[in-house]
């Protein structure tokens, strides 16, 4: 559904390409993240996508169609929730919803059974302008999606939300995703990417620096041990220490293990508690990466 080559960006009187060279295929049914620091390119190849900024070099195709030449039948096949939601204060929820309906051709889905989904049921009919920024968030999803996109491109979606809400929305991309959309993900939440995408990209300095499946990312960042944890002897604190072990936990490379006596005999030992891997996380990824924390 997405098809980026070659993309190159430079805004007027910029020193510097703000997307350098960039390649990456979304398909349809796969969530794909698309994660970096602010100014790493994020914001700009998706302005692009939407066919809003143009005259850059190389090519970014959305649904057969290449991004620079978008018209309304192009939109219509786009659905977009920003970070900041943008929408009529004086109107109520549905009101709202109606109107940014009537933009876009063909069947709909129920505005008052999207907004019971995403609780917001009891909102409906308030002025948009009472809302919290969690419940504005949770309406942006419902306007995106509600023209049933092909293409859905969503920015921070569980921004202010909590973990329960936060799930809904998620669950609600995955669905989405199930049913064949594609959808582009920006975020700072590494734990909501790494839920919820198929494959995530790193963007640092306008140039992808990594992209696969987050379980691979976190193989490949990891080191290749596991960590056997059990309950430590009396008077002894369990306390982690920098390499990721503490008191009660011993660490063997995965090289050999099957064969290991040492290993197998810690296995037999009273007091064990588990067996894990030492991968490594999406956020320590970021900012092995990156160099930056998350914001």
């Amino acid at each position: 559904m997405i098809t980026v080559e070659g993309l190159r960006f430079t805004y007027p009187k910029a020193r510097s390409e703000a997307v350098r060279g960039i390649d990456f295929k979304v398909s349809p049914g796969e969530v794909f993240g698309f994660l970096g620091p602010s100014g790493a390119g994020k914001s700009t190849t998706q302005k692009i996508l939407l066919g809003s900024l143009r005259g850059y070099a190389g090519s970014a195709m959305v649904a057969g169609v290449e991004a620079a030449r978008a018209d309304a039948g192009y939109r219509a096949l786009v659905g977009a929730a920003f970070e900041f939601p943008c929408f009529y204060q004086k109107l109520t929820g549905i009101e709202n919803l109606s109107l940014f309906a009537s933009f876009y051709p063909g069947p709909k889905d129920d505005a008052r059974a999207l907004l019971e989904r995403l609780g917001l049921a009891d909102a409906a009919d308030r002025r948009v302008a009472e809302y919290s920024k969690g419940m504005k968030v949770r309406l942006n999803l419902a306007r995106a999606v509600q023209h049933r996109p092909r293409i859905l491109f969503l920015d921070e979606p569980t921004s202010g939300l909590d973990p329960a809400n936060a799930r809904i929305v998620r669950d609600i991309v995955r669905e989405r995703a199930a049913d064949g959309v594609a959808v582009f993900l920006t975020t700072h939440d590494m734990a909501a990417a790494d839920a919820v995408c198929d494959r995530v990209a790193f963007i640092v300095d306008g140039m992808i620096a990594a992209c696969d499946a987050p379980s691979a990312l976190k193989r490949r960042y990891g080191r290749r041990a596991v960590v056997v944890d059990r309950a430590p002897a009396a008077g002894v604190e369990a306390a982690a220490v920098g390499d990721g072990t503490g008191a009660g936990q011993r660490e063997f490379g995965f090289d050999g293990l099957a064969d290991n006596a040492e290993f197998l005999a810690e296995l037999r030992k009273p007091g064990l508690l588990g067996i894990r891997t030492l991968d490594s996380s999406l956020d320590s990824i970021f900012l092995a990466l990156t160099g930056k924390e998350l914001a």
